[in-house]
């Protein structure tokens, strides 16, 4: 499950921080967020109203040219923006896709309007919905893309700066991204919380995974509110770290990689205009996105990517799907053939662990078989107390 969606409110609504400490850090982040996003503007103002643009540094517009300067050695800072249409090769819709795409397949969840199911208030009076799409859609279900095992061959490389990602499927961590590469900018299924401001009790993945395939709804164990996992809904605020990962990362970036996204969910799709002028930016999708408003670019205010004009010197758009992408660009980099071999080891190694765990739960089953009389159940609790049978 991938990519959700936008929140009008997730930087104002205080009431989702757990205490007054939280709030002030929350009120200080968002205060700087705003002073960089006022700074941006000035910038984009004055560059284009008086026809600045940065130095360009690709030899050519194309795939080619971001090929050969990553390999000229003067690109050391990539950083990659990721959205949903990385997973969808791996079975995970998208959220927008006519027909295919997440909301236009709710109405079994028989919601008011489909973004309900991300909507805090609604998932604290209905959470069966959630739990129930949950469910199809939990991780450990799908495996890694080849574009997530390239984002994973540039941190190998010693090229990656950080991924920033609108996922919330967990396939980065799976394919072997740290915390500290990753910045899960809509949360993640990896821990979950209580959503009891007095609580906040931390559960695992694990945790929940039992819950949701026991058709349980998830309730603290502490004090027997509900769980979620920690994704950001509508109504709620985005990771503190997002904000300020962002002031550091961007401005040292020397390449900007864009995939999989429509780049409509804010303030993620305005991060293509935090880098900095003479910065590349190569967007990787089945179509062409995060291009400039033309209103307000006829008064020098708009911000986004060009492609086609006369003015273009930085922008590159591969009309493709994301693996199909990555694969193009390991080949122009000479990583096809390891790539590839890396693709399919990992996912050897998941299905075998896949059917180790399968043949696990299966003995585990046998084991627990219940014995049909007392006798049987005399000699059945005899091997397990002196035995470490495969029940236990």
């Amino acid at each position: 499950m991938s990519d959700v969606p936008e929140t009008s409110k997730r930087e104002e609504d205080e009431d989702n921080t757990p205490d007054t400490e939280d709030q002030s850090e929350d009120s200080s982040d968002d205060g700087e967020a705003s002073g960089d996003t006022e700074m941006d503007f000035l910038r984009n103002l004055f560059s284009k109203t008086l026809g600045i643009s940065g130095e360009k540094v690709l030899d050519e517009l194309t795939l080619e040219g971001v090929a050969s300067y990553i390999k000229s050695g003067k690109c050391k800072n990539i950083i990659c923006m990721v959205g949903a249409g990385i997973s969808t090769s791996a079975g995970i819709p998208d959220f927008r896709s006519p027909d295919t795409g997440l909301y236009s397949n709710l109405q079994k969840y028989n919601l008011p309007y489909p973004e309900a199911i991300f909507q805090i208030d609604y998932f604290k009076k209905h959470p069966e919905p959630f739990f129930a799409l949950a469910r199809e859609l939990y991780p450990g279900q799908f495996k890694p893309t080849v574009c997530h095992y390239f984002i994973k061959m540039l941190k190998e490389k010693g090229l990656l700066k950080r991924c920033y990602s609108q996922n919330i499927d967990t396939l980065e961590r799976v394919a072997g991204l740290e915390s500290e590469e990753l910045i899960e900018a809509h949360g993640t299924f990896y821990t979950s919380h209580c959503v009891s401001f007095m609580c906040r009790k931390e559960y695992s993945l694990d945790w929940m995974k039992v819950k949701i395939f026991s058709d349980e709804i998830p309730k603290c164990e502490k004090c027997n509110s509900l769980v979620k996992p920690d994704i950001v809904f509508f109504g709620e605020n985005l990771p503190k770290r997002f904000f300020s990962s962002v002031a550091m990362d961007f401005p040292r970036c020397d390449l900007l990689i864009i995939m999989g996204t429509s780049l409509q969910v804010q303030p993620f799709a305005a991060l293509v205009d935090r880098v900095s002028k003479s910065c590349p930016r190569l967007l990787i999708n089945l179509e062409k996105t995060g291009g400039e408003n033309p209103l307000l670019g006829m008064i020098g205010l708009g911000g986004g990517m060009d492609f086609d004009s006369a003015k273009a010197y930085r922008d590159v758009a591969h009309i493709s799907t994301c693996d199909d992408g990555c694969l193009e660009l390991a080949d122009l980099l000479g990583w096809k053939v390891e790539l590839e071999e890396v693709v399919k080891r990992e996912h050897e190694k998941i299905d075998s662990k896949a059917q180790e765990e399968q043949a696990n739960q299966s003995d585990g089953a046998a084991g627990k078989v219940e014995p049909a009389n007392a006798e049987s159940a005399k000699v059945y609790s005899g091997k397990a107390e002196s035995g470490k049978t495969k029940a236990e």
